[in-house]
């Protein structure tokens, strides 16, 4: 169990899936700069991000902006959406003080882009969905997405594999921040849809901009 003081941003698990250093760099070295992608994220999550929302919208209960946190994971952040659907099963149900009956909590993430291959964005919801199970000593099997690029929404089973890809990132990122050791680049194609490609990486882009500018206006000339 990690104390109050080594809690970690919960929304950070999602850069380590996608690279260890950018994280780094992120929450270790405080280095930021947004591209086109980021700033379409922003603009989306400044629709749900509301923590005084509360709608009832037919059979469940419409949250934004939860606070949540797990000291087993060393993680803490705040939810997109929890939506509370409404259950028989008294084990693995809630309150709330509004709305009568039980509750089952079922966290939905908010995306500009489209599914991803490589569990980013599931490493991010089984995360939370995780952290509501250590809040309210319950157990969610199920979360969801939606995305904005194909305006679907997209459910995701969490289950074993992926709550344990989750234990192993959060171990890392801990086992990292004590450190603070930046780990090294391992340039690849995903470098190409990183904000801090030209922050990790200056030496590579700084010559790629070099080498265009020769090709186009030099060689051109030339040939």
């Amino acid at each position: 169990m990690y104390s109050d003081d080594d809690m970690l941003m919960l929304s950070g698990i999602q850069h380590f899936r996608f690279c260890p250093r950018q994280w780094a760099l992120i929450h270790i070295d405080q280095q930021w700069q947004d591209n086109g992608l980021t700033a379409e994220g922003q603009i989306l999550h400044k629709r749900v991000n509301d923590p005084f929302y509360r709608q009832k919208c037919g059979d469940y209960i419409s949250l934004r902006s939860v606070n949540i946190a797990s000291h087993e994971l060393g993680l803490y952040g705040i939810t997109d959406v929890v939506e509370l659907h409404p259950t028989d099963d008294k084990e693995n149900s809630i309150t709330h003080p509004k709305y009568p009956g039980l509750w089952h909590p079922y966290p939905v993430e908010y995306k500009h882009g489209h599914p991803k291959k490589d569990r980013e964005d599931e490493v991010q919801l089984a995360a939370q969905a995780m952290c509501l199970e250590e809040k309210h000593g319950i157990k969610i099997s199920w979360g969801a997405f939606f995305y904005a690029e194909i305006r679907q929404r997209v459910d995701l089973h969490i289950g074993d594999d992926l709550r344990s890809i989750v234990k192993k990132c959060s171990e890392e990122m801990h086992e990292i921040f004590k450190t603070g050791i930046i780990p090294p680049a391992s340039p690849s194609k995903k470098c190409n849809k990183c904000s801090l490609h030209d922050i990790c990486l200056p030496e590579l882009y700084e010559k790629l901009e070099v080498t265009s500018y020769l090709n186009k206006y030099l060689y051109e000339e030339t040939s």
